[in-house]
């Protein structure tokens, strides 16, 4: 590569003047030839009139000519000089990878750099709409707490035992206890298995006692069925109800005359069922929709039929919500329903 640089040059020469008339007639005396003595030529030879010296002789030094001192003088200009040189060639042994202060990232950081706002948009939207998201807290079919109470009322007690069966005699919850039975004794409708009972089904108790003689007596209660209920757990609420409490709930309760809008409408189980899953339930979080019934025709017309009308009211993908069977001979006859978090 070349280059062009330009350089101040000093000079410094004696050949050239450059003094003012009085400095010049100082140095002119200086180089004055001294004055001869008289001769002893006869004093009527007078000198010959000697030629009139330039004015200014004292500023101009002319080629060859001597006897005159001067003081060094220096001349100082610029001009310009060309330098040429050869660069160097640029090589740097320099990894990217381990430079200091180069991190590698991925696109997400890049993306991640802005959050986009969504929640904007989704408020100017919802002050023109009407949400269908929205709680209804006049719905109160799905009872909360304990689906059974009893009421025991037995003294001199060594230890008892309450158990619970379904309609095929079945144990599906058991209490025992020591002394006399507590006044109270609740079931939450859970079965020994974990599982959540079947609304509409028929189920008996028998509560066993034993005196201190170690006698034992039994007493057996009236058959009841379990209700709508609702189980709040920490993944979500589950909600159970039977399918002829579905069909009672899509023609009681609405206030129109026109059939064809009734119809349409979802059932109000189902319309209640959305609002507990939108207010306690992750919109990510799959719903699965379990259908009890005797057959497995029966089963998956009522699991898809709830499906079909649960997945436009809940928020998030409507894909989440699973229709599952559950095929059982002893199931109620129009069926039962489960929804309950998926996994």
């Amino acid at each position: 590569m070349r280059r062009e640089a330009f350089v101040p040059l000093a000079v410094a020469c004696a050949a050239l003047v450059v003094c003012s008339p009085a400095e010049a007639s100082r140095a002119a005396a200086h180089t004055k030839p001294k004055a001869k003595p008289e001769s002893s030529k006869p004093a009527s030879d007078s000198p010959k009139p000697s030629s009139a010296a330039p004015t200014d002789s004292g500023t101009v030094l002319k080629g060859g000519q001597e006897g005159t001192a001067f003081k060094s003088l220096t001349v100082e200009g610029e001009d310009k000089i060309q330098i040429e040189f050869e660069r160097p060639p640029l090589a740097l042994d320099l990894d990217p990878t381990k430079a200091p202060g180069l991190d590698w990232g991925t696109a997400r950081d890049v993306l991640d750099r802005t959050v986009p706002d969504l929640t904007s948009p989704l408020l100017a939207l919802s002050a023109q709409e009407h949400s269908p998201y929205l709680g209804r807290p006049w719905l109160d079919r799905f009872q909360t707490g304990p689906v059974a109470t009893f009421h025991p009322e037995l003294k001199e007690v060594e230890r008892w035992t309450l158990l619970i069966a379904d309609s095929r005699g079945k144990t599906v919850a058991s209490f025992t206890g020591k002394g006399s039975p507590p006044r109270d004794i609740v079931w939450d409708g859970r079965a020994k298995d974990g599982t959540n009972v079947i609304p509409g089904l028929t189920y008996s108790y028998v509560l066993e006692a034993f005196d201190r003689a170690g006698n034992k007596r039994n007493f057996v209660g009236q058959g009841f069925q379990v209700s709508t209920y609702r189980v709040d757990t920490p993944q979500g609420p589950v909600l159970a109800f039977s399918g002829q409490d579905l069909q009672a709930s899509e023609t009681n309760g609405w206030n129109t005359g026109n059939q064809a809008s009734r119809a349409a409408a979802p059932p109000m189980l189902v319309l209640e069922a959305a609002s507990w899953l939108n207010q306690a339930g992750s919109p990510r979080q799959p719903v699965r929709v379990t259908a009890t019934a005797r057959t497995y025709e029966q089963a998956n017309a009522l699991a898809g039929g709830v499906a079909r009308s649960l997945a436009p009211l809940l928020l998030g993908d409507p894909t989440r919500v699973q229709p599952v069977t559950d095929v059982q001979p002893d199931a109620p006859a129009d069926g039962a329903v489960t929804i309950a978090p998926g996994h």
